[in-house]
């Protein structure tokens, strides 16, 4: 009898421990798949954002690139500091706020990008060649508009500060901001160098975001072109604002 009852509470024993077992695998078979519900609504969350906010993410590829650039300037230059910094402030300030709204008036990006030039001059002899120039229609209504998507002259700037040849006695770098018949235009060339870095730099990310952007917001209505003649690396832009603003209003936004 004694025997039979040992055996009755072994076996009970036995049972409740396999009930906590089993139990506990439950428990954590549940919280795991609580987690990967968890993990895959996430997921989805992250995905929908970066499908929603392509343009935001492409456009925060801009930043950290042109502050190397110009914090590295400075250092590199420290008689000019004071003046840098004024500049620099007012790049900053823009960066900071103005590029957060979707768009800008196209003045200004031209103030923007015309401060950028000042810092980016930094880096060059006072010997070399620096072309800037405007061509600015101030009566036109769209100027102070904003239809003009901020850093968009951002690349074709820093390209032509980057692969200039400073070194040789004919290097130039040219600037040609235009406003008129309700459209932008930014025209920027530079003497190729010889080292050849436009072959070597892994810079084709910045180029391809920057058409990335033009056809994401102005579909058909810019037109970028880039090409070498004579050793010079000439870029052009102009961007359509009268038949975009058209567009926006037809969509109705």
């Amino acid at each position: 009898m004694q025997e039979t009852n040992n055996l009755g509470y072994i076996l009970g024993l036995i049972i409740l421990l396999l009930i906590a077992i089993i139990g506990f695998v439950l428990y954590h078979l549940l919280q795991a798949k609580k987690e990967k519900r968890e993990l895959e609504n996430n997921f989805y969350v992250l995905e929908r954002k970066v499908n929603d906010l392509q343009l935001e993410t492409l456009e925060s590829k801009l930043n950290p690139h042109l502050f190397k650039n110009i914090l590295n300037s400075i250092q590199s230059h420290a008689y000019q500091t004071y003046f840098a910094l004024d500049k620099l402030a007012n790049v900053l300030d823009y960066i900071l706020y103005e590029s957060k709204k979707k768009f800008v008036t196209p003045k200004e990006e031209i103030d923007f990008a015309l401060n950028l030039i000042e810092i980016n001059k930094i880096k060059i002899s006072p010997l070399f060649e620096l072309k800037i120039k405007t061509h600015i229609d101030k009566e036109d209504k769209l100027y102070e508009e904003p239809l003009l998507a901020p850093l968009i002259s951002i690349d074709l700037i820093e390209n032509a500060f980057k692969h200039a040849d400073l070194q040789s006695p004919d290097a130039f770098i040219s600037v040609i901001f235009e406003f008129k018949n309700n459209a932008f235009a930014m025209t920027v060339s530079n003497k190729i160098s010889d080292k050849k870095v436009l072959k070597k730099e892994r810079s084709g990310i910045g180029n391809a975001t920057l058409e990335q952007r033009l056809r994401i917001i102005y579909k058909n209505n810019f037109k970028l072109d880039k090409f070498v003649e004579n050793d010079i690396y000439i870029a052009h832009l102009k961007i359509n604002l009268l038949e975009y603003k058209t567009e926006m209003f037809t969509a109705g936004r």
